[in-house]
């Protein structure tokens, strides 16, 4: 079978292009003996119900399900009611990449604000938080952030917590868009409990496809009161799986240990291996800090045309000329720097200039 990208040990086109981590795979053959009982009343998900209450907090509730949307139509279907709106950034993935999906699926309306750095704030939220009683609008009834956001920005845990004050005092739950949860925490350096829990959230969709996952996320519900229904929901929105034990078993390998956060650790320290590359390339210019193992940069048309002869990434902003470039798990200082090369190259320059090395050589899943 021919691979879609060009250079497929190295693409930087998605995180979703690496395939799961060793260890995954393993769980996933240990989970495959004998036989077990179907739709998560089985040994691993009872396991992995533990262990994540022990990230999320002793009430938490988990809820294993086939993939990302899935998990964002469930948990907001959980948290809104049928006459309830959703704020949430301009570009949230729900808003731009879930083909309608909280709408079609869960009946919600989404009320989308513009964003700078793809994060919310109070100021921000209040532009679409109003009209409460009001029968003529729909109610706004929760907040989505994303963490980290589709630019590769990072709520800091101060920021979070205002946000969630800021909602809960109108009324409104707060859902996390966690598909790269695991890369803000690794950035921010602090415990999943610490960047949920404890600012406030009462829901998130916890990542495993972009983290070394094969096909696992998570709807946790910090509490349980404020989000009823789920295993219905779940159900209704055909994200229960027969054979739950095989994503709990994924999602096991994950975060029944540090997997989680060492693959998360390595493709932060990737993006901005990249970046610092990137930076040293005439008429290429950075858009956003790198706060997560994301890339975003200005590349002249010309300059992007020419590296993609030989590397795989996407447009984010084609009218601006703003590029995507995305680092996971699998990629490699090889690969980073094989891609820089082919930008020099491309721009007519040389060799890296001295002192971009950078850290010590890290292995993939393993720094």
């Amino acid at each position: 079978m021919t691979d879609p990208s060009p250079h497929p040990d190295g693409s930087f086109a998605s995180d979703n292009y690496a395939g799961a981590h060793p260890e995954v795979l393993a769980a996933l053959a240990e989970a495959n003996t004998g036989f077990a009982p179907s739709y998560g009343a089985d040994p691993w998900t009872a396991r992995l119900g533990e262990v994540l209450r022990g990230h999320f907090g002793d009430r938490a509730e988990v809820y294993p399900v086939f993939n990302g949307t899935g998990a964002n139509v469930v948990a907001l279907q959980a948290l809104v009611p049928k006459w309830g709106a959703v704020v949430c950034a301009e570009g949230a993935h729900i808003a731009t990449d879930e083909a309608g999906a909280p709408e079609r699926v869960a009946g919600l309306k989404l009320l989308t604000v513009p964003t700078v750095d793809g994060k919310l704030t109070p100021e921000l939220v209040d532009r679409q938080a109003w009209g409460f009683g009001e029968e003529h609008r729909a109610q706004p009834a929760a907040v989505s952030l994303t963490q980290s956001t589709e630019v590769g920005t990072t709520y800091t845990l101060e920021e979070l917590h205002t946000l969630s004050e800021h909602a809960h005092s109108l009324g409104m739950r707060v859902h996390v868009d966690g598909a790269r949860l695991a890369n803000a925490a690794a950035h921010l350096g602090c415990t999943l409990r610490e960047m949920v829990t404890g600012t406030g959230i009462d829901a998130v969709c916890v990542g495993g496809t972009k983290d070394g996952g094969l096909f696992a996320e998570a709807v946790v519900v910090c509490d349980p009161a404020v989000a009823p229904g789920v295993g219905y929901i779940r159900k209704m929105d055909t994200q229960l799986a027969s054979k739950t034990r095989f994503l709990s078993a994924q999602l096991l390998a994950l975060y029944d240990g540090d997997l989680w956060l060492r693959c998360a650790r390595h493709a932060n320290t990737m993006a901005d291996r990249l970046a610092r590359g990137l930076a040293t390339v005439p008429g290429v210019a950075l858009t956003h800090p790198v706060e997560a193992n994301g890339v975003f940069a200005i590349v002249p048309a010309a300059l992007a045309g020419a590296v993609r002869r030989t590397h795989h990434f996407y447009d984010w902003d084609r009218e601006r000329g703003e590029v995507r470039l995305m680092c996971s798990w699998a990629t490699t200082e090889e690969a980073v720097d094989d891609l820089l090369a082919a930008f020099r190259r491309a721009a007519g320059e040389g060799s890296p200039p001295p002192g971009l090395a950078g850290p010590g050589r890290a292995e993939p899943g393993q720094d």
